[in-house]
């Protein structure tokens, strides 16, 4: 048995034909270098050869890459796989009936065998006075790779992201943001005083922000999209210091947009993972300013006596364990993943004493400056490359936001991830973190490394299926990325889903 393994997409399959290699270019009218690593193992694992490096792979040979490479395919010892593909099964991978293309990828570092990833060191930067902001990072000797910089969803924090910074951390300089308002990034001391002459109810002192007077260090504080973007501006600027390759899920999706739209000079590229498309409910003072004034209170602190009972009403049902686990069993698809550690750690940022009074500043805070649609449109406007890797079973950003943004930007890369729902990051990092690393080498390199899994620059302009394969504890487990290329038409693909959907009910019913 024959192994291939691509830490990028590959220039050539190896087909394995009754003990003889043989490699079938995808495009045999093509001439142009090998751009892939390949590592083939025999079914005696007793030796390791690589075929036609490129340079950048021979730059990763010298950091240890190899071994890990032989580590990650180690488990696939007494499993029965392969990797083949012919010129006929890849143009024809979209046609109902049709075999889907497997492709072998690495699995996360693996504890039990000592591969421990890249370390995480948890920091702090105090923005400014009193507004301390906790991040996380690895890969800081890295020196020469890019930098990389994650942005999580509403609830969460660079916790979420702790597969990314092991694994990606091997590769890139990566750090991961907490917002201020939430996560670790919550403040160290109540944003408002009591009055002298004001009693307190049991248990009434240990939440903050129900006082009366706003402290001098959080006048006019607001947990809004805009602070957000700002605090990611400065962060870049006062502590990464270079432009980033920015990754945003869920809320996180919206302030990478956002960003880089309003801070081009600082984003190298903008990857979404099932980013919302809309976020804050009452209207911007600055685009709004006759509306605005209509609405009393906008997430500044104190908050108003109406708003502190509305607070602890909704507070006490969203922070109760089991409203949290249902909430995950909703966000992912494949409710065998391991929650416990993003459950705990929801759990333990939901009994800090800022907790609730930073949630209703979220809750009423207005609109940014700038709709995700404008966001994106900017994007455009300044050639700023961006990414889109959607979970496919997401109940809350379902694909119809994922394809409504490639139709407004039809040459944006579009993977969509199968079974996955809206933390893909977390529920299937293996192929997150396989795109988006092929991805960045592929920027990097000024398009001389190819796209994952679109070898040939001709297939860019058609869907293709991709069945991703990886060992994970021991079991194989697999995934379907969908890739919609620049030829993609929403109607099309509408229409193919109805006609799938009335396919299997004429299947039911006979």
């Amino acid at each position: 048995m024959e192994i291939l393994s691509c830490y990028s997409a590959p220039s050539s399959y190896v087909v394995n034909l009754r003990g003889k290699l043989v490699e079938k270019c995808l495009s045999s009218h093509i001439a142009r270098k090998p751009r892939v690593l390949c590592v083939i193992i025999n079914s005696k694992w007793d030796s390791l050869r690589y075929s036609k490096l490129d340079p950048f792979c021979l730059k990763n040979l010298g950091q240890n890459h190899a071994s890990r490479s032989f580590n990650a395919l180690q488990a696939f010892q007494n499993v029965d796989s392969s990797v083949i593909g012919d010129e006929d099964s890849v143009r024809n991978v979209t046609e109902r009936g049709k075999s889907v293309t497997r492709v072998l990828i690495p699995g996360l570092p693996d504890e039990s065998s000592g591969d421990y990833g890249a370390p995480i060191s948890s920091c702090f930067w105090e923005w400014k006075p009193r507004f301390n902001v906790h991040y996380e990072k690895s890969g800081s000797e890295n020196v020469n790779s890019p930098a990389v910089l994650f942005l999580p969803g509403f609830g969460v924090g660079s916790f979420h992201y702790e597969k990314q910074l092991k694994d990606l951390g091997r590769d890139f300089r990566v750090w991961a943001l907490d917002f201020l308002g939430q996560g670790m990034s919550l403040p160290f001391e109540d944003p408002t005083s009591q009055s002298k002459d004001r009693g307190m109810s049991k248990g009434e002192n240990f939440v903050w922000g129900f006082g009366d007077e706003t402290e001098p260090w959080a006048d006019k504080l607001v947990y809004s999209i805009d602070l957000w973007q700002d605090q990611v501006r400065y962060f870049v600027e006062e502590v990464i210091k270079e432009p980033v390759y920015v990754v945003g899920n869920s809320l996180g999706g919206f302030i990478a947009v956002y960003f880089a739209a309003c801070n081009p000079h600082l984003v190298k590229g903008v990857t979404l993972l099932n980013a919302t498309p809309f976020w804050g409910f009452l209207p911007n003072p600055v685009r709004s300013p006759r509306l605005a004034r209509i609405f009393p209170w906008a997430g500044t602190f104190p908050l108003p006596s109406s708003v502190r009972k509305l607070t602890e009403i909704v507070w006490q049902k969203i922070s109760d364990p089991r409203s949290i686990g249902d909430v995950l069993k909703q966000v992912y698809a494949d409710h065998s993943t391991n929650v416990d550690k993003v459950f705990s750690r929801i759990l333990e940022t939901t009994e800090h004493p800022a907790a609730a009074a930073s949630f209703a500043s979220i809750m009423f805070a207005p609109q940014g400056q700038l709709s995700f649609e404008e966001a994106l449109s900017r994007c455009q406007v300044n050639n700023i490359p961006i990414c889109l890797l959607y979970g496919k079973e997401d109940p809350w950003v379902n694909p119809f936001w994922g394809l409504k943004v490639k139709r407004q930007l039809p040459e944006t890369l579009y993977y969509e991830i199968s079974p996955a729902g809206h933390c893909p990051h977390d529920e299937v990092p293996e192929v997150v973190n396989y795109l988006l690393r092929g991805w960045i080498r592929s920027l990097e390199s000024e398009r001389s490394v190819a796209l994952p899994l679109l070898d040939d620059p001709n297939f860019i302009q058609y869907d293709i299926a991709r069945d991703l394969e990886f060992v994970r504890e021991g079991s194989r487990k697999s995934v379907r990325v969908q890739f919609f290329g620049s030829r993609f038409s929403l109607w099309n693909q509408i229409s193919s889903f109805l006609k799938s959907r009335l396919g299997d009910l004429r299947i039911n019913t006979q």
